[in-house]
């Protein structure tokens, strides 16, 4: 009985972590973020209007982020010039809770995270960005819609790549269903046919 407890008692810490977690759930609208890029320039989430985003919260310092970056690589090297069905194109809002930008900047460098928009006000979990979405804990996702609606929040390897193909203008239907999501009211309005 003891142990029946201590695991109800876990799952529920588990669930109370995860929906305090971020502050924004699929179907919000994310929140702009304005932070600088290793050059110092101003880059802003609104910049990538019109495009499917992956807001990217990582950090130099976090093994398990390292070990994830290749699959956030692969998916923006097979999905950067695709045509969705709710964006043209496909960008990662890289934005890092790094205190060192030498640090930041070789991690972006020795992972081969090849695309612009890489950003950082150098505060750790102090970070703005990581403030507004409530990020305690990192790798963290949330993608978005070429109008700036959360699809989907923490997508990790193959969960990102099979998301991205169903999202690509022409894909079949089956992709939807395989995962339940024909049933969500927002997915739903995400492939309604348009007369």
């Amino acid at each position: 009985m003891k142990i029946k407890n201590n695991l109800i008692l876990l799952a529920f810490l588990a669930v109370a972590n995860i929906a305090c977690a971020q502050n924004f759930r699929v179907g919000d609208k994310a929140p702009n973020i304005i932070l600088s890029s290793p050059e110092g320039k101003e880059i802003s989430l609104t910049d990538l209007e019109g495009k499917i985003v992956l807001i990217d919260f990582w950090a130099s310092w976090c093994g398990p982020c390292r070990m994830e970056n290749p699959a956030v690589v692969r998916s923006w090297n097979e999905y950067k010039d695709k045509t969705f069905k709710a964006g043209k194109g496909y960008e990662v809002f890289s934005v890092s809770l790094d205190n060192n930008g030498d640090r930041w900047k070789q991690a972006i460098k020795q992972d081969n995270l090849m695309w612009q928009n890489h950003v950082s006000d150098l505060k750790g979990w102090q970070s703005a960005a990581a403030q507004v979405y409530g990020v305690n804990s990192i790798p963290t996702n949330f993608l978005i819609d070429g109008k700036g609606v959360i699809l989907a929040v923490g997508l990790r390897g193959e969960a990102l790549q099979t998301t991205l193909k169903s999202l690509v203008k022409g894909q079949a239907a089956e992709t939807t269903e395989a995962f339940g999501l024909e049933k969500k009211s927002w997915w739903k309005r995400l492939f309604a046919k348009k007369d």
